[in-house]
Formats: C-alpha cells, structure tokens, sequence
C-alpha cells in the first residue's frame, strides 16, 4: 500500500505533539524556598487530535490532487503540589472554580450533607 500525504501530516503532528509533552509536563520541577520547603507541581494534562484528507484520482480530478487536514490541541490544568519539609510529606490540592450547575452542587453536596445532619442531630435532642 502507497504511503499517502495524510500519513506524512499525521507523522509531523504527532512528532510535535510527542515534543510538547514529556514527565516534566505532569510533574513539574522542584520549587525549593529559603525556608527549606521544596514544592512540587502536578498537573493534569488533556489533549485531542482529528485528522482528515481525501485524494482526488477521479477522471475529473488532476492526477496527484490531493487535501488534508491535522489538528491537535493540548490543554494542561494544575491540579496540586506535592509539599516536601524536612521530613513531613503532604499533598496540597488547588480546587478549581466550580463552572456548570452541576460542579457547584457537587463542590457544595458535602456541606449541605453537614448542616441537614447537624439539624437531624438537633431535632432528636430536643424530643
């Protein structure tokens, strides 16, 4: 089977995808501060790729007519940072601002949870 000019694109964008994303992108490299805490940055990282092509050989068509198309998209989110002090070890998580309905209610579930127990809880004191 010929190799075709959608595979070259394919190859090029995934090269440069590869080039874009190593270990260093998830965990980041050390922060250390005067004060001897060392930070260390994680990240969540989403990426998309969608290619597409056609080759015209059809009799209406020139010969080595040809159209294609390769797209990718990297999105990388901070989502915590390991917290190293001498020998205590912690796990720091940045929350994220809550951007549907459903990701407030969620965010917010456990302190409805809290306050409906605690009313439970002051109801049956008072019987």
């Amino acid at each position: 089977m010929d190799k075709s000019p959608i595979n070259d694109l394919m190859d090029t964008t995934m090269q440069k995808v590869r080039e874009m994303i190593d270990a260093n992108t998830i965990v980041g490299d050390p922060i250390r501060t005067e004060d001897g805490v060392t930070l260390i940055p994680i990240s969540k990282l989403s990426f998309g790729f969608a290619g597409g092509g056609a080759d015209g050989k059809g009799k209406e068509q020139p010969r080595n007519a040809f159209g294609g198309g390769i797209g990718a998209g990297v999105k990388v989110d901070p989502v915590a940072f390991i917290v190293v002090k001498g020998e205590n070890i912690r796990m720091l998580h940045i929350s994220t601002p809550a951007r549907t309905t459903v990701d407030k209610i969620l965010e917010t579930a456990p302190e409805i949870m809290s306050k409906i127990t605690d009313l439970i809880g002051g109801e049956k004191q008072d019987d």
